[in-house]
Order: structure tokens, then C-alpha cells, then sequence
């Protein structure tokens, strides 16, 4: 029998503990899962298990070649030699296994979005997607197939716009330019902007094109940001854009790698930041479904989606971490409260001014469903 919340958590034991051998981090997705559980939190949503995903699923955004590729032997020399074209190495080298863990988490993700899809809940979430760097035919930045693009289709299967939102410390580059060229999804993406740091897009002027011109949002950030400061920036932009760009459902890429203390030591962020912006988000009373992304220190990880998950389920979580599995993982201080950095924040307020200022006149451009 469901409970009465209206919301889903996607998960899967395996797919959950397989996931970690294909990302930077240790035991994140399991420390992630366990923090959930151990603050009762699953009690409070409808725990769904994912179907995965088939190849012919992944095609709807990826091309026959490069799935083709990745799905080739990681030990065959010949099917190796051109690998880098595809963006299989470096950050994205190819395993054992990982066709079968990108169809895992590109299940997750569409499964989310068909049950919004279906009326059975109004929020979805999915920790271990977010995989937003991943283009057409080739890998990236730790992505190897791009989960939200497929959501995205998925939910305009019934949804006729939908609004993207990033909230990791990178670009969502992959996202972007797969609806760069169309008015019927837009993204709206808060990233760190600056020379030579990953991927090197999503500046102020990044509009889309086309059909899609005024439909790609880019916030660039400098380093040092702090909660107020991301917070204000968010709050006078989403409004706007959901007033003019009129969206039917949503779909948030919850990256926590702007919090402090995580190995990219760029942003000086909480997780009150995320779980500001995902209530502002809710408050709209739209289908949403959340992912996950980024966030390569695996307690503060645990600490920021737990905090929205809660947030989600209309809990209070007590700042004493429950004792679990992970417990050791959370010392010496064994806190839920994510520390807020002492970088210096290099957004000055005129700096913000005008970035908000420039992002207000592009979203203003859009066209209303009425048009």
C-alpha cells in the first residue's frame, strides 16, 4: 500500500552500492542512502524501485555509434583506438560493467520522470542521476550518458515545457546545448565561471539559438560565494523566469559541490543554499523531479541531499547525525550543519547586480504559451 506523501524516492540497493566503483568519490551514493535511512526518512515518501533502461531508451538522445562504443570491451584493443573521440578516457575511462550502470541510472532518472508523468506523485527523487555533462556522442566530466537530457524527453512526453535548473558548482553544459535550439525547455544554470575551470561554458552572452534563442539561462559565479549571496542571486531571477517562460513540470540537478569543504574548493556554500532554492521550487506546485550531480566530499554529499530530502518530506531533521554504518564518516564533530567557508567571495555586490540584471532582460524575452 503507498503512504500519503506525494512523494517518490527512486532507489535500488544494487544499483546504489554498484554506482560508487564508477564515480571519484568513496561509498558516496551508499553514505547518501544510509543518512536517509537512518533519519526515518523513508517512511515519510514512497520508495520506488527503478526499472533500468534500454538501449533503445538511451537513443532517444544519444547517437547508435557512441553507445556502441561504450558498450565495447574495455580490454579490446581494436575497439579502443578511437576512444578519446568519443570521450572515453581521462575522466570517463571506459570498465567493466559500465553500459550496465548508465542503463541503471538512466532508468532511475526516466522512471522518476514517467511517474510524474502518470499523476502518482508531484516530487521525484533521484540521487544517484544528475549526470549533466554527457553529450550526444560522447562522455564527460564523469558523465557518460546524460540522465536529465532523458528525463527531460521523458517528462515532455506529457509536460509540454520544462524548466532545467542547475544548481552544481559546473556548468550544465550537456543539458544546455541539447535544448539550446528550442522554446520548449529552459535551463537556468548557477555555476562557477572563470578561465580554465571545467567545462569552460555557460557565460553571461550563452542565450541558445534559434527557436531556443532567450531560452538558455546562464548565472556565472565567481569564487568565494556564499549562501546569502546564492540565495538572493536565485531568488530574483526564478521567479521571473517561471513567469515568463510558464513551465508545466520541472526537473533540478542538485549538485552539491559548491558546498565547503568539497576537493574543488571553489564556492563557500551550506546546504541551506540547496534546500532554499528547491523550496522556493516547490512552492511553484509543479511536477518536479530532483537528481543528484557533483559533491566529491561524500559526508557533506549525505548531509546537503539528506537536508533536502527532508525539506521535500516537510521534516525536521535533529543536527545530531543518527548513529549508522557511515557514523565514523561524520566526525570529529557528527553534525548535519555543513560548516559555511571562509574563502574570499569574490561576487561583489555590483558584480551580482549585473549579471541579475543582464539574465532578467534575456528571460523577459521569452514568449508566453499564449503567443
Amino acid at each position: 500500500m503507498q503512504k500519503p506523501s506525494s512523494v517518490v524516492y527512486v532507489w535500488h540497493h544494487e544499483y546504489t552500492k554498484e554506482s560508487d566503483s564508477f564515480i571519484p568519490t568513496e561509498s558516496r551514493n551508499e553514505m547518501v542512502h544510509s543518512l536517509i535511512e537512518s533519519y526515518g526518512l523513508l517512511d515519510k515518501m514512497n520508495v520506488v524501485s527503478p526499472r533500468q533502461a534500454t538501449m533503445d531508451d538511451l537513443k532517444a538522445f544519444h547517437s547508435p555509434d557512441y553507445l556502441e562504443r561504450l558498450n565495447s570491451s574495455p580490454n579490446d584493443p581494436l575497439a579502443s583506438e578511437d576512444d578519446d573521440e568519443y570521450g572515453l578516457g581521462y575522466d570517463c575511462p571506459k570498465k567493466d560493467g559500465i553500459m550496465t550502470y548508465c542503463l541503471r541510472v538512466a532508468g532511475g532518472t526516466t522512471t522518476a520522470a514517467k511517474l510524474l508523468g502518470s499523476g502518482i506523485c508531484d516530487v521525484a527523487i533521484h540521487w544517484l542521476g544528475g549526470w549533466h555533462h554527457a553529450k550526444r556522442s560522447n562522455a564527460s566530466g564523469y558523465c557518460y550518458v546524460n540522465d536529465c537530457v532523458l528525463g527531460i524527453i521523458v517528462l515532455r512526453e506529457k509536460f509540454e515545457r520544462v524548466l532545467y535548473i542547475d544548481l552544481d558548482l559546473h556548468h550544465g553544459d550537456g543539458v544546455e546545448e541539447a535544448f539550446a535550439g528550442t522554446g520548449k525547455v529552459a535551463t537556468l544554470s548557477l555555476h562557477k565561471y572563470e578561465p580554465g575551470f571545467f567545462p569552460g561554458t555557460g557565460s553571461l552572452v550563452d542565450n541558445g539559438f534559434g527557436k531556443g534563442q532567450n531560452y538558455s539561462i546562464n548565472v556565472p559565479l565567481l569564487d568565494g560565494i556564499k549562501d546569502s549571496n546564492y540565495i538572493n542571486t536565485f531568488d530574483k531571477i526564478f521567479p521571473t523566469l517561471v513567469e515568463n517562460f510558464e513551465p508545466d513540470a520541472i526537473l533540478c540537478q542538485c549538485g552539491a559541490d559548491g558546498m565547503n569543504e568539497d576537493p574543488m574548493r571553489s564556492f563557500n556554500l551550506t546546504q541551506r543554499s540547496l534546500v532554499h532554492c528547491v523550496k522556493q521550487i516547490l512552492k511553484v506546485k509543479l511536477p518536479t523531479l530532483l537528481t543528484g550531480g557533483g559533491g566529491y566530499n561524500s559526508a557533506n554529499t549525505a548531509r546537503c541531499w539528506a537536508s533536502v530530502t527532508a525539506a521535500v518530506a516537510s521534516e525536521c531533521l535533529s543536527e545530531d547525525v543518527p548513529e549508522h554504518v557511515f557514523f565514523t564518516r561524520y566526525g570529529p564533530h557528527f553534525e548535519l550543519s555543513i560548516p559555511e567557508g571562509m574563502r574570499k567571495d569574490l561576487n561583489s555586490e555590483e558584480y551580482l547586480e549585473e549579471v541579475v540584471e543582464n539574465v532578467l532582460k534575456t528571460v523577459k524575452k521569452m514568449k508566453s504559451k499564449g503567443l
